[in-house]
C-alpha cells in the first residue's frame, strides 16, 4: 500500500469512529462519557485508542492568547440535501453526499458529517458554551478538517428544530428523511471570522492531524431545544486537553 492509499485508509478509520455503524460498534472497544469506560480510560480500553493518552496534540482545548494572523476567509460551499440522520450512540450525526465543500487558501475539503456535543467541546478563555456542532470534512489526500460552531441559549434555531423533529427512535440506524431538506450553511454564523489549531479528533481513536476552525461566533438555540438534546445525552463532551505548547491563531 502507498503512503496516499495509506492516508486515505487511516482518514476513513477516523470518520467511522466519529460515526459508529452496528457492524464497527461489534469490533471496536466500548467507550463512553463518564464512568469505567470514560476519557480518563480510553487510551487503556483498546490499542488503536493509545493516542487518547499518550498524544501532545489532542482537542478539546480551551483558546487563550491567540496570535492575530493574516489568514484566508472560511468558503463555505454547501448544497442543500435529504436529511441522513442517525442517533449513533454517542450522539446525534447527519451525514452529508458528496457535493458539499470547504475552501482555505488554495485546499478544498468535502463535508462528510456533522454532529453535536453538550456542552461544548472547545472552550475559550476559560469559558464553556451550551453545545458545539463539529462539521467533518476530508481533503482528496484524507486530511481531515473540523469547523466548530458554538451554541449559546438565545432564540429557537430553525435549523436545529429541522434536525430534532426527525431523531430515530433506535440507535445505531441511519434513516433518510427525503420529504426533509437542509443545509448546514443555514447554520453558520454570519460573520465567518475563527480560531485555528492542529489537534485530533475528541473521541477514540483520537487520531491527531485534524486541523480545527472555531468559529467565534456562537450562533442560538433555545433552553427547550437544549433540553431535548440533553434528555438524550446529558453530556458528551471530551474534558479539555493540554495545549502542550501548540499555537492558537485568530483570523482577525
Amino acid at each position: 500500500m502507498n503512503k496516499r492509499s495509506l492516508l486515505k485508509a487511516l482518514v476513513s478509520t477516523a470518520i467511522l469512529a466519529l460515526a459508529p455503524s452496528v457492524t464497527n460498534a461489534q469490533h471496536q472497544a466500548h467507550w463512553e462519557y463518564r464512568g469505567d469506560n470514560g476519557p480518563s480510560n480510553w487510551g487503556n480500553l483498546d490499542t488503536s485508542y493509545t493516542l487518547c493518552s499518550t498524544g501532545h496534540a489532542q482537542s478539546p482545548i480551551d483558546i487563550r492568547h491567540a496570535k492575530k494572523g493574516n489568514l484566508p476567509a472560511l468558503q463555505f460551499d454547501y448544497k442543500s440535501v435529504p436529511l441522513n440522520i442517525v442517533d449513533n450512540g454517542h450522539t446525534i450525526q447527519v451525514n452529508y453526499p458528496a457535493g458539499s465543500t470547504l475552501t482555505f487558501g488554495d485546499k478544498s475539503y468535502a463535508l462528510k458529517q456533522f454532529h453535536f456535543h453538550h456542552p461544548s467541546e472547545e472552550h475559550v478563555n476559560g469559558h464553556s458554551y451550551d453545545m458545539v456542532a463539529h462539521l467533518v470534512h476530508a481533503d482528496s489526500e484524507g486530511h481531515l478538517v473540523v469547523v466548530a460552531v458554538l451554541f449559546s441559549i438565545g432564540e429557537t434555531n430553525a435549523f436545529i428544530d429541522s434536525v430534532w423533529k426527525n431523531i430515530p427512535r433506535e440507535k445505531q440506524k441511519p434513516i433518510e428523511v427525503s420529504a426533509v431538506t437542509i443545509n448546514v450553511g443555514d447554520l453558520l454564523p454570519r460573520d465567518h471570522s475563527y480560531y485555528t489549531f492542529g489537534g485530533s479528533l475528541t473521541t477514540p481513536p483520537c487520531s491527531e492531524g485534524v486541523t480545527w476552525y472555531v468559529l467565534k461566533n456562537p450562533v442560538p438555540i433555545s433552553r427547550d431545544q437544549l433540553a431535548a438534546f440533553a434528555t438524550l445525552y446529558p453530556m458528551n463532551a471530551r474534558p479539555i486537553q493540554p495545549l502542550n505548547g501548540r499555537q492558537i491563531l485568530d483570523s482577525q
